[in-house]
């Protein structure tokens, strides 16, 4: 058998299928690392924040004896279980608010979400230049502009 023959009889694979496992690897790998990123900033900040709180517990309970120390325990308890349920509200609330606005755009799939909500929203292009002031020497010049309704 020839080679030319035994070429011409293995069929070309689309690459279109390998673009699009190369393209979902890629979004899947980014959103690792967001989410990645995300924890790791959530949970050092988290423990800078009780490192704090427990060095000052100890100087405050060196100045006031052991009485405020078993006031700041229980505070302490009860801060943390306020930590702890005001994290699920937020979670959970945010979760079934995408859901619904998912859900009440009827998409079915990302791309079509995106489709969706690009109609619905007002289009920002480069082309129009602002009408308002964009450039403040400070913070106090942008909270006069502001105060001042926007007219200057």
């Amino acid at each position: 058998m020839n080679i030319s023959a035994e070429m011409s009889e293995i069929t070309p694979i689309s690459s279109k299928p390998a673009i699009a496992e190369k393209d979902s690897k890629y979004k899947m790998q980014a959103a690792a690392f967001l989410g990645l990123v995300g924890g790791v900033s959530a949970i050092f900040g988290f423990s800078k924040t009780l490192g704090k709180a427990k060095q000052s517990h100890s100087k405050l309970i060196e100045k006031s004896g052991r009485d405020a120390g078993i006031l700041l325990e229980e505070g302490s308890a009860l801060a943390m279980r306020a930590l702890g349920w005001g994290t699920l509200y937020a979670f959970i609330g945010t979760g079934v608010f995408c859901y619904g606005v998912w859900k009440l755009s009827g998409a079915r799939n990302m791309e079509e979400f995106r489709l969706k909500m690009g109609q619905g929203l007002p289009r920002l292009t480069k082309d129009t230049p602002p009408t308002s002031r964009t450039d403040f020497e400070s913070l106090t010049d942008l909270m006069k502009y502001l105060g001042s309704g926007c007219k200057e």
